[in-house]
């Protein structure tokens, strides 16, 4: 696997993301994860706390219409993460924190797809709850071990053999 790494970390993409002296290389990727989680994660789960309950006066049918920004969140994010990914990759495929974190993302998102079906009709179905609840424990802990990336890695880039 360390070839394939090394390879990719000299691709131009990756060396351009990683070492290019703009704020449109590595700091853009950042910021773009960013704004693409607070739109995934924060309007999922915040269909997902209209169904475990909270403010039960605004109708669940209605909050149909954040979905075009949850999916223009997940461009952002698959877009941003991929690169950042390229930027570093033995960085994160060396670390299994960063499986975690997408086993995690997976749940989550299926948990979306799960609601977007069922959920913004007449009455909620009765596993609605526990996916809601589910959805927002992936979220939040997919976020926090992402953030943990930066500091339990064992191998910045594939050269240097730790």
């Amino acid at each position: 696997m360390m070839p394939f790494l090394g390879w990719l970390e000299q691709t131009g993409y990756s060396v351009w993301v990683r070492e290019a002296p703009t704020v449109w290389a590595f700091p853009f990727m950042l910021i773009l994860h960013a704004i693409g989680m607070g739109l995934v994660a924060g309007i999922h789960t915040s269909i997902c706390l209209r169904v475990l309950g909270v403010a039960p006066t605004i109708p669940l049918p209605a909050m149909r219409n954040f979905l075009p920004a949850w999916w223009l969140g997940l461009v952002l994010n698959v877009f941003s993460g991929v690169s950042l990914l390229i930027a570093y990759p033995a960085k994160a495929l060396t670390n299994p924190l960063f499986y975690i974190k997408l086993g995690l993302i997976a749940v989550a998102i299926w948990g979306f797809l799960w609601m977007r079906t069922r959920v913004f009709g007449d009455s909620l179905p009765a596993k609605a709850r526990n996916v809601a609840a589910l959805s927002i424990f992936c979220w939040g802990t997919a976020i926090i071990a992402g953030r943990w990336l930066a500091y339990t890695y064992s191998m910045l880039m594939s050269g240097d053999g730790r």
